[in-house]
């Protein structure tokens, strides 16, 4: 697999405090890398020393390959969490300096810019004063200057901060469109209903330290406890004698006549979910019958907690 970026054994102090402790990442060409962790937890440090605002006290950074370099930092999109654009400045003057210290031209970045603000229906907002936008209007702002440049590597940190849910997700489509254009992107944030939508991959840092990574997918597969949703149809003869055939976590009567909404614990062997979904049939008609994965937030909790107790 072809890397993009990959971190070995990166180490930050700051006198006493060690902000990452051996941190290790590998974030795969064109994929979307989810980088979670509670508040404090070394990311905003990570993604500091990535942006070559900081340097590592121990280990190195290696960019397409070979070690990172100054003139790298062309080739890195960064929207912090934090937003910070010249209040009394024009949308439009702003926007193209900014661009300007990206390494564009001011004809290209014009032509890109005004292309973009008529994506996002903000043409109108050129000549306006930041000073007069929203907080999400300013957002929108810094989204298309962070892209603008047309980076290979892009890092949102909570970039649907402040957003109504119609514009959270025109601009997660526009990040998955980024992708399919072949951007690789790591996005940090606390929004696990996101990251489960979004993200290929992930890593979470906990106290400095990297405590799980891997494939979102294979991830929530690692966490599985064996529990079935189920939607059978059945009468409540045949459901009193279920209750002793398998083990029923819950049971509720669903709107039509008849139909029930299950959560079933399988034990761990190979056939067991075969098996039964075979005992169920002879119980009602099966209409649905699905794994339930735990959610990346129960991960997340889950994780993060036990990493506490074992300290």
């Amino acid at each position: 697999m072809e890397y993009l970026l990959e971190t070995r054994q990166v180490v930050k102090r700051y006198g006493a405090y060690t902000a990452l402790d051996h941190v290790s990442l590998q974030v795969p060409k064109g994929c979307i890398f989810g980088l979670l962790g509670p508040n404090g937890a070394g990311k905003t440090t990570l993604i500091r020393i990535i942006n070559q605002i900081t340097a590592p006290d121990e280990g190195e950074v290696l960019f397409a390959g070979g070690k990172l370099r100054r003139d790298h930092i062309y080739q890195v999109g960064y929207l912090p969490e934090e937003r910070g654009l010249y209040r009394n400045m024009k949308v439009g003057e702003q926007a193209l300096y900014l661009a300007q210290l990206k390494g564009l031209g001011k004809a290209e970045a014009t032509k890109r810019l005004h292309a973009w603000f008529d994506k996002f229906g903000i043409d109108s907002w050129w000549d306006r004063k930041v000073v007069e936008l929203s907080k999400g209007m300013q957002q929108k702002i810094q989204f298309v200057v962070t892209v603008l440049h047309q980076p290979g590597l892009l890092i949102f940190d909570e970039p649907f901060s402040g957003f109504d849910p119609i514009n959270a997700q025109l601009l997660k489509d526009e990040i998955l469109e980024l992708k399919k254009k072949g951007s690789t992107i790591i996005f940090s944030t606390h929004n696990m209903a996101s990251v489960e939508e979004i993200c290929d991959e992930i890593a979470l840092i906990n106290k400095s330290k990297k405590i799980l990574d891997g494939k979102v997918d294979d991830v929530r597969r690692a966490f599985s406890n064996n529990i079935y949703q189920v939607l059978l149809l059945s009468d409540p003869g045949r459901m009193e004698a279920l209750g002793k055939a398998v083990e029923v976590l819950e049971q509720i009567p669903h709107d039509v006549p008849g139909l029930y909404d299950l959560k079933i614990k399988v034990s761990e062997g190979e056939d067991d979910g075969n098996r039964v979904l075979r005992t169920l049939l002879e119980y009602g008609s099966v209409k649905e019958f699905s794994e339930k994965l735990p959610s990346m937030n129960d991960i997340f909790i889950q994780t993060v907690k036990r990493a506490e107790n074992e300290k």
